[in-house]
Formats: structure tokens, sequence, C-alpha cells
């Protein structure tokens, strides 16, 4: 099975063309990470919710809103969106390279580590 993945470029024409209801970009990393280097998508609204939290609070994610999945590199954003299409989610999709590759082609001002 093929998972759907955004290339870090397409974030913000993906959000620009969906205003209602706007994307989720759902960053699964930890605390830690977060305080180290955040990514703030104009038009998305930011959840963060570690991977090992996601089982227990998936409910606060609706299933037909468009789901934008963020971590380090993309490993573990490319398992929870497997998870959270098997769990009924109908538009979840993987940010490849995550932050990382946002911070190297996107955004230098994002710091890397």
């Amino acid at each position: 099975m093929t998972l759907p993945q955004i290339a870090v470029q397409d974030l913000a024409a993906f959000v620009a063309g969906h205003t209602a209801p706007a994307p989720l970009l759902l960053d699964v990393r930890e605390d830690w990470e977060l305080q180290t280097a955040r990514l703030d998508l104009p038009g998305a609204t930011t959840v963060h919710i570690p991977m090992h939290s996601l089982p227990a609070r998936r409910g606060e994610l609706p299933p037909t809103q468009p789901v934008l999945v963020l971590c380090h590199h993309g490993a573990r954003s490319l398992q929870c969106v497997a998870f959270l299409q098997q769990q009924g989610h109908t538009a979840v999709y993987n940010v490849a390279g995550g932050i990382d590759a946002w911070s190297r082609e996107v955004d230098a001002a994002v710091p890397r580590y």
C-alpha cells in the first residue's frame, strides 16, 4: 500500500487550496523536539499530539478534515498516516522529509537538530 505524501515545497499551496475545513498540521514529535524547532504554516491549524499519544487522542482529529502529519524526518509521521487511515481518516498525508526537509529546502530559519 502506498501512503499519500506531500513534499515540503507543496505545503503552502496545499493549504491554500483547502479553505473549508482548513487543514490540520499534526505534529507527532516529542515535546522537546517541538521546543527545538517548530513549523507555523499559515492557513493551517497546528495540533501537537506525540506519536505515542495518538491512539488515545485520535478522536481529536475529525476523520474527513485534511491532516498533514509532521515529524523530524518523516518516518514516524508515515506510521501515523497508516494508523489514521486504518482508523477511517480519508484525507491524511505524510509530510515527506519532515521538519528537517522544511528547514533545508523551504525555511533555513527553522533550526535543524
